[in-house]
């Protein structure tokens, strides 16, 4: 820290000057709200799939990697624009409208009859998202100073087990418990979309009054979209912006895979062969899937302080190295009902959480304060290149050779990635050491 001010604390991370603790608070709001959001979706898709439009469960696999897919197209067309925009418009901006236009698309989303509908409310929705996951990353890098953004990203993990856990604890519960009253699935799904709109609603209210306004910086921003846009990308040339692009790309691939296909193989087992009904299968992969958010929970602020205390890059190389070993072992397990499934669960939770910690706090680290948001933008985009590998050839790996071989792919891949990592860690600087 360059300023003999006493700077003011959100727990026990120290915020940037101007910042407040009422700014830091909704700003974890929000992880919760999104990450609530962003894994309902996916993961009640196979509910809607089966109740709502009758899809076989031979072809779900596709369909959904391909509806994914065609979400992470939107993505990768919008995110970096959103990034560049909040470089002059403000985050407050860029990340309360992410949430509105997310909650249009989960109102309009039980009216669904045909696929194509489908998939164009599935796209509405990634629109809002890439907002909401840009601003997410550039946020917490704006209101944390740089030693304490490992607590700060820890702490956001939290944020984000939570948001998980209400998903498959609470949320995914909630047909079940329709139905139990009375409900038709179509009315039970209906009423949960409904529910999952009024949050976003609500975080969206929240946001636009509660987070800081544009800043001096953001105010005086004379570059174009444009040329704030090329500078997000030519940063890649440095090798720590390079690390943290492929561990995003690694560690949003890992999120949508546990998303889409851990939900889908439990829930198309369940069906097939343990004799399960949509919903008890659906409740029964809300249940797996929360042990390794509950994993996540209670590591995020672990690795948040490890990311503070050791070299970056090495805490990214160590992450993406632990969510490879949890991806991989999935290839043990034939039966996602046997209890062997809880240990997997587990250990991808502490993988996930870890790449997706570690690669923030390093981009952050790496990137200048006045192109942040762009070079989060393209981040982001690596991450999307991620999603759309994960779900393009993940879903061809479900329904042709193994349900673990999305799984099996990103271990591969994060190896790869590990690898790169040891060779240039000795050349990455962080950026306020390249400017002494």
């Amino acid at each position: 820290m360059t300023t003999g001010a006493i700077p003011r604390k959100f727990g026990p991370v120290r915020l940037v000057q101007g910042v407040t603790a009422k700014n830091m608070f909704i700003y974890y709001f929000a992880t919760v709200a999104s990450m609530l959001l962003f894994t309902f979706l996916p993961q009640f898709q196979p509910f809607i799939l089966a109740e709502t439009l009758n899809i076989p469960e031979s072809q779900q696999g596709v369909l959904s990697g391909n509806l994914a897919f065609f979400a992470e197209i939107i993505i990768l067309v919008s995110i970096s624009i959103w990034g560049t925009l909040s470089d002059k418009a403000g985050r407050r901006l860029v990340f309360a409208s992410g949430f509105l236009i997310m909650a249009i698309a989960l109102l309009l989303y039980p009216s669904v009859q045909t696929v194509p509908v489908l998939f164009l409310y599935r796209g509405l929705f990634a629109l809002g998202s890439s907002a909401a996951t840009t601003m997410i990353a550039t946020v917490v890098a704006d209101y944390a100073i740089n030693e304490d953004r490992g607590k700060a990203s820890g702490l956001q993990g939290v944020g984000n087990g939570i948001g998980a856990m209400l998903t498959v604890f609470v949320v995914l519960q909630l047909p079940k418990i329709f139905i139990g009253r009375g409900a038709s699935p179509n009315e039970a799904g209906q009423w949960t979309f409904w529910l999952m709109a009024g949050v976003a609603v609500f975080t969206a209210v929240l946001l636009g009054v509660g987070l800081q306004k544009r800043t001096r910086i953001q105010k005086e921003q004379k570059k174009s979209i444009w040329m704030i846009s090329r500078e997000g990308l030519a940063a890649a040339k440095d090798p720590g912006i390079a690390l943290a692009y492929m561990a995003a790309f690694i560690s949003r691939g890992d999120m949508v895979i546990v998303g889409t296909f851990f939900t889908l193989w439990i829930v198309t087992y369940g069906t097939a062969q343990a004799g399960m009904s949509t919903a008890d299968a659906l409740a029964r992969a809300g249940m797996i899937i929360g042990i390794s958010q509950a994993m996540a929970l209670i590591f995020a602020p672990v690795f948040g302080v490890l990311a503070d205390r050791m070299n970056r890059a090495n805490a990214t190389i160590l992450a993406v190295g632990l969510a490879s070993l949890g991806y991989g072992s999935t290839l043990l397990v034939k039966d996602p009902t046997d209890p062997l499934i809880f240990l997997v669960a587990a250990l991808i939770g502490i993988g996930e959480i870890s790449g997706v910690i570690a690669s923030g706090v390093l981009i952050a680290q790496q990137a200048r304060p006045e192109i942040r948001g762009s070079v989060i933008g393209i981040f982001s985009v690596c991450g999307t290149f991620g999603i759309m590998v994960a779900t393009g050839i993940g879903g061809q790996l479900f329904d042709r050779w193994l349900p673990q071989g999305p799984f099996a792919l990103f271990a591969a891949l994060g190896l790869i990635v590990v690898i790169i990592g040891l060779a240039v860690r000795r050349r990455i600087v962080p950026y306020d050491r390249q400017t002494e």
